[in-house]
């Protein structure tokens, strides 16, 4: 390639985004900095936190400026050099743009990747990147659940969901997923060994909670929520007593004009409850242990990782939308190398 693709945002989308609020533009290929280097990004992550990274709100991380490339965690590989310890030629993972090539500056967050250990170098963005490392890290050192509890996640047929449940049921939990749609369903207990399936759409508030007090009857002692909405006023009034919430994601909250906001909130003190806020970047530190325990479960048999790898630079709009239309069949992914 000649050019650098570069996916750009060029305003602060209003409630869902819209193609307007991006431009695919071509420049350049840069140069690598001193003591850094120039990396190929060949697959690209899709996030819903991206969304949040869109609005020039107050975050863990600064807003994409605008005029940039939307801000994605990356793996790919290093197209020139200027620091031996990354070599041309050899696998990486940063978070870099949904680009062609990114300039690396040196001391950045990045890590080398050994291909030999997945069958595809995009499982260093499912099962042994930030969504493994999330599902792994949210439940074992946050919820830390006992055998016999009953754990329920939402969004369970998401890249985080299906792993969290996944692992819950290695942990002894009976594990009870929420998704959209007959089909999502049908996967949360055929490929990912849920014992409970419970489909949200077409469903008010009453018939919901019903259908998870029927799930439930003792009460949910963990429930790791990554929609937020009417699905956690829901499940807040089906805790069980000193019930553990992990709130990892609000996907319903993101495209949100006016956010719904919990009316229930006051069950958490009834319920003598613990609502914990989680990012898995407080355990990079440790994301070799929770990669290597992943990948042995995986070898075992025991774990099933799907992704969703959606294809060209140029349909970055349609894939990114796929997150918030549920269209979405496991983590997804973009292709542009």
């Amino acid at each position: 390639m000649t050019q650098n693709r570069r996916f750009i945002l060029r305003r602060r989308p209003q409630g869902d985004p819209v193609p307007q609020d991006f431009e695919l533009v071509e420049e350049d290929i840069p140069a690598p900095p001193p003591g850094g280097f120039t990396m190929r990004n060949v697959y690209c992550s899709l996030d819903p936190a991206q969304r949040g990274w869109m609005s020039d709100e107050e975050s863990y991380m600064p807003p994409i400026p605008l005029g940039d490339a939307v801000r994605a965690t990356c793996v790919g590989t290093v197209h020139a050099s200027d620091n031996p310890d990354f070599p041309a030629g050899s696998w990486v993972m940063n978070l870099n743009a949904i680009e062609d090539y990114t300039a690396v500056e040196p001391g950045h967050f990045t890590a080398p990747v050994d291909v030999s250990l997945a069958d595809s170098p995009s499982r260093f963005l499912s099962a042994m990147g930030a969504v493994g490392l999330t599902a792994y890290f949210g439940l074992t050192e946050v919820a830390r659940p006992q055998k016999g509890e009953t754990l329920c996640v939402s969004a369970a047929a998401g890249a985080v969901g299906s792993v969290v449940g996944q692992i819950g049921r290695i942990m002894g939990c009976r594990t009870i997923g929420i998704a959209g749609g007959p089909e999502k369903c049908r996967r949360l207990v055929e490929d990912y060994g849920y014992d409970v399936a419970i489909d949200y759409r077409g469903k008010d508030h009453d018939a919901l909670r019903a259908e998870l007090a029927s799930a439930a009857p003792d009460g949910i002692d963990i429930v790791f929520e990554n929609v937020g909405g009417q699905i956690l006023e829901a499940e807040i009034f089906e805790l069980a007593k000193k019930a553990r919430i992990v709130l990892c994601g609000l996907i319903s909250e993101y495209n949100a004009v006016e956010p719904h906001g919990l009316k229930n909130l006051w069950q958490v003190i009834v319920k003598e409850a613990t609502l914990h806020g989680f990012l898995v970047m407080d355990y990079a530190p440790r994301f070799a242990e929770g990669g290597a325990q992943i990948a042995e479960w995986m070898q075992q048999g025991r774990m099933r990782i799907d992704e969703d790898v959606q294809h060209g630079i140029e349909n970055s709009y349609d894939a990114f939308m796929r997150l918030f239309s549920g269209r979405n069949t496991g983590k997804l992914i973009l292709k542009i190398g």
